[in-house]
């Protein structure tokens, strides 16, 4: 059984969590479904999803800037809706941008490491989402290196960072969904729903969920850059 991402559970319920708000979606290019549709495309069109505005993390919304590279915001050519970059002049949404905005969907893959930044500019977000009184939804994705492996050293708070932002081991073995959840339990208190996936269990590698590989950086171009535990288990 192919895993179903969160992204594939809220459109097959009718996309009901944003129907009659006004959406923002943080993405990029790896935001895709079984069928290597992107979740851009597939919100914009859907007809139940009022989509105003895309947020990019590192790398931008097409994958086309290198690594720790700034990000321009710009108007994306195939949708024609803003693009925020919250990699380049800020890395946290600023008032204006969330202005017309209800609620923010996050579609995206993590690596499962605490340096990785999608986590950090998913905690950005559900901060700025949280002063400006509007709802996060993180539409939950596989944990690449599987759920159940915790390594590595907690991080001390007082080195907290854009690579480190919260205290946690370096593998933290948890899902996108679930660390989000754990830091605003803990920390972040922002109006947070998570879309969990369905057929995904916490021992799955990522090449055991169905779903296809697409690097979500140019520094991650293959699976087996997730390390070589996996040829030892």
């Amino acid at each position: 059984m192919t895993t179903l991402s969160g992204l594939e559970v809220l459109l097959d319920s009718g996309a009901d969590l944003v129907a009659g708000k006004r959406v923002g979606l943080l993405a990029c290019p790896s935001s895709v479904d079984g069928q290597l549709r992107g979740s851009i495309e597939r919100l914009h069109r859907h007809p139940d999803v009022n989509l105003v505005a895309l947020f990019g993390p590192e790398h931008g919304i097409r994958g086309d800037a290198q690594a720790g590279s700034p990000v321009a915001s710009d108007i994306d050519a195939i949708t024609g809706l803003p693009v925020y970059s919250l990699h380049g002049e800020t890395q946290s949404p600023k008032p204006e941008m969330l202005r017309d905005i209800d609620v923010i969907l996050i579609d995206l893959p993590d690596a499962g490491v605490r340096f990785y930044t999608f986590l950090a500019t998913t905690l950005y977000v559900m901060r700025a989402a949280r002063d400006a009184g509007i709802a996060v939804i993180v539409l939950d994705r596989p944990a690449p290196i599987n759920g159940n492996r915790v390594e590595g050293p907690v991080l001390e708070p007082e080195f907290a960072s854009f690579v480190g932002p919260f205290p946690l081991p370096i593998r933290y073995g948890m899902t996108l969904g679930e660390v989000a959840q754990l830091i605003n339990d803990q920390d972040i208190g922002c109006e947070l729903k998570v879309v969990a996936m369905r057929g995904w269990s916490r021992a799955m590698w990522f090449d055991e969920t169905g779903l296809p590989f697409v690097p979500s950086s140019p520094n991650l171009p293959t699976l087996d850059c997730s390390g070589p535990e996996k040829l030892d288990t």
